[in-house]
């Protein structure tokens, strides 16, 4: 016999009629020249920079056809200035070492002590190899250069 199902209340929408006091609002087509959103800024390399917030809000495509009210949802996008917008900072050797061993520590097996191009998981603390036997697939292994035995020339 079938559960019955619950009656789940609708969500009551807030409507907020739109009004020149908060930022002003685009539809997708008419953004002007010169604002983009976070992700635009990230593809074109570069980082909000200096500005202090969006200026103003992308609306979303459900509120494209009622224009007389202010755009709410989730799906709605902020739009920052390029023209203060900074490129993005490259790391320093010393945070990219940092950050190599970091991902070593999550892709070493603590039994086998070898490297995968995954990250190993938490709960079983070692490769499925080393856990239940399940041969490792040989494409997802790195190779090692081999260790200097010595430095000498001759």
């Amino acid at each position: 016999m079938p559960r019955p199902r619950k009656k789940r209340r609708r969500r009551e929408v807030t409507r907020a009629p739109r009004s020149d006091a908060g930022l002003p609002e685009y539809d997708r087509s008419t953004v002007p020249e010169g604002l983009v959103t976070r992700r635009q800024l990230r593809d074109m390399g570069l980082s909000p920079g200096d500005n202090e917030g969006p200026v103003a809000i992308l609306r979303c495509k459900l509120c494209a056809t009622r224009p007389q009210w202010s755009c709410t949802h989730p799906t709605r996008g902020f739009l920052l200035r390029v023209d203060l917008a900074k490129p993005k900072r490259t790391p320093t050797l010393a945070q990219e070492w940092a950050l190599d061993q970091a991902m070593a520590a999550r892709q070493t097996c603590g039994e086998c002590g070898r490297r995968f191009y995954i990250c190993l998981s938490k709960k079983l603390g070692c490769c499925l190899e080393c856990f239940d036997g399940t041969p490792a697939d040989p494409s997802s292994l790195m190779t090692l250069p081999a260790p200097v035995t010595h430095r000498l020339a001759a």
